[in-house]
């Protein structure tokens, strides 16, 4: 079987979705791939890293320093991306990434993608709906858990 092209393995993630083939294979020309071994970081809560990181093989956790103590909020599976709101905001990191066994990951700088602007403006539009839908999805599933959670603690609205 042939190894797949990185515009192949864009395909198959949230931020690919949104691009046809061409464009897909104009954005990975801004992009890089970096490859973890299990336990390496990728980021650090609190660094001034705005990259995009989308996840194309292994699995990332993602951690928050809470109370002095590092704890795992969310693990990554692959297609899903980390690092919207510092690439769009360009603000520091608000979790850490640490890959779990090997892992793949492509990145994208902020200034890569607005390079795009002149050229392809309609890639940069479909990234940013792309990112938007990503953010969205990812607030609706924080507003599950949560309610899931309150349904818990006053036993409510299932079997607790």
């Amino acid at each position: 079987m042939a190894k797949k092209t990185d515009a192949e393995l864009l395909r198959a993630t949230a931020l690919g979705q949104e691009l046809t083939d061409n464009e897909r294979a104009v954005l990975v020309t801004k992009m890089k791939k970096r490859e973890l071994k299990d336990g390496e970081l990728l980021v650090n809560e609190g660094e001034p890293v705005t990259t995009l990181f989308v996840l194309i093989e292994g699995r990332l956790s993602v951690s928050s320093r809470i109370e002095g103590n590092e704890v795992t909020v969310y693990a990554m599976n692959p297609g899903e991306c980390a690092g919207t709101r510092a690439f769009v905001d360009r603000t520091p990191r608000k979790a850490t990434l640490r890959a779990e066994g090997k892992t793949v990951v492509m990145t994208l700088e902020p200034d890569a993608f607005e390079s795009l602007l002149a050229d392809h403006p309609r890639i940069v539009y479909n990234v940013m709906r792309a990112i938007f839908r990503i953010t969205h999805s990812n607030l609706m599933r924080m507003n599950q858990e949560t309610q899931q959670l309150t349904n818990y603690i006053q036993k409510t609205h299932g079997r607790y």
